[in-house]
């Protein structure tokens, strides 16, 4: 099952299912947008069932039609669950390794995701300009101290997100101990969100084993597989849920994907490969994004099961 959300009709937009070539869409009776179906979703089943049937002979629409699949969460937890792009991370910078055994995640801005195909505004060029592809889950209603082994039972749908970051920005934020709010500007989404069953073989152990391929300006800049999280979304889930519930519409990212074998699949972010770059040559050559540059991500070998993210830095 595939649904996605159109721009037309409000501020969390119209709630579609959407057929196999994602041209074209039917709307889900008794349910207006997602979280409404989020909010309901064992009783939704009938009517988003009907929908995916009405889909093929449905209306059809083009890319910038759509919306992100929800344009604004009740919540946003961004995790790290990739060892390798930390570890890069922490010996370009000479960075002590972070002692836990605990996944890493923080809660950044929720309510507005930004759509697959729109410009993304940024204040400045100086504030180094970074993408970072991401896949991620929206979750059902989870209760308090849900346990990993009984967390996947809670994801109802996955996405793929490009998570932006204003890199010079970041590193005066975590100086304050408080966290990031500048750095972590609006995230965009792929179009669909898709339910665990339809990737198949490729929804694993609470892991999306895809590779997530991203362009720059229509130049190959990574292919990394999200196989390789330390931490599935169960565990992730079960982390968020300790010491709170989570309301359906809940969003959980995986963090930047990450491969040890960066010298034959790429980064999916710009701040890895200059990392890379130090580690290799004491200084990074890789700028980060100017105005005008273009970035593109999709999921898997064909056409991705979440359609495609390609968008436009601009002025904002």
């Amino acid at each position: 099952m595939r649904l996605a959300t159109l721009k037309r009709g409000g501020r969390d937009g119209t709630l579609v299912a959407v057929d196999a070539d994602g041209t074209r869409v039917a709307p889900v009776t008794g349910y207006p947008t997602l979280q409404s179906a989020l909010d309901d979703w064992d009783a939704a089943q009938p009517a988003l069932r009907a929908a995916v049937a009405a889909a093929s002979s449905g209306e059809r629409v083009a890319a910038d039609a759509f919306a992100a699949p929800l344009p604004r969460a009740w919540q946003w937890l961004d995790g790290s669950a990739f060892p390798n792009h930390g570890a890069l991370m922490q010996r370009a910078f000479n960075h002590a390794p972070i002692e836990t055994t605990l996944p890493l995640m923080y809660q950044g801005m929720s309510h507005q995701f930004i759509s697959p195909t729109d410009d993304v505004p940024m204040p400045s060029e100086a504030d180094g300009i970074d993408f970072e592809g991401e896949f991620g889950i929206i979750t059902g209603d989870v209760p308090m101290g849900c346990p990993a082994d009984q967390a996947l039972a809670h994801i109802r749908l996955i996405v793929l997100i490009n998570d932006w970051s204003l890199r010079a920005i970041a590193p005066v934020e975590m100086k304050t101990g408080f966290g990031w709010v500048q750095a972590k500007p609006a995230c965009s989404a792929a179009p669909f969100a898709v339910t665990p069953e339809t990737l198949g073989g490729a929804w694993r152990n609470g892991r999306v084993c895809l590779p997530l391929t991203v362009e720059v300006d229509g130049t190959w800049f990574g292919h990394p597989n999200g196989a390789a999280m330390e931490y599935g979304f169960h565990d992730l889930i079960a982390h968020a849920a300790r010491s709170r519930s989570l309301p359906a519409g809940t969003i959980i990212g995986s963090g930047t994907v990450s491969n040890p074998e960066h010298d034959t699949v790429g980064s999916t972010c710009l701040s890895e490969r200059r990392a890379i770059e130090m580690i290799a040559g004491g200084t990074p050559k890789t700028p980060f994004l100017s105005f005008g540059a273009r970035v593109t991500m999709r999921a898997g070998e064909g056409d991705s099961p979440f359609g495609v993210i390609d968008q436009r830095v601009v002025a904002g």
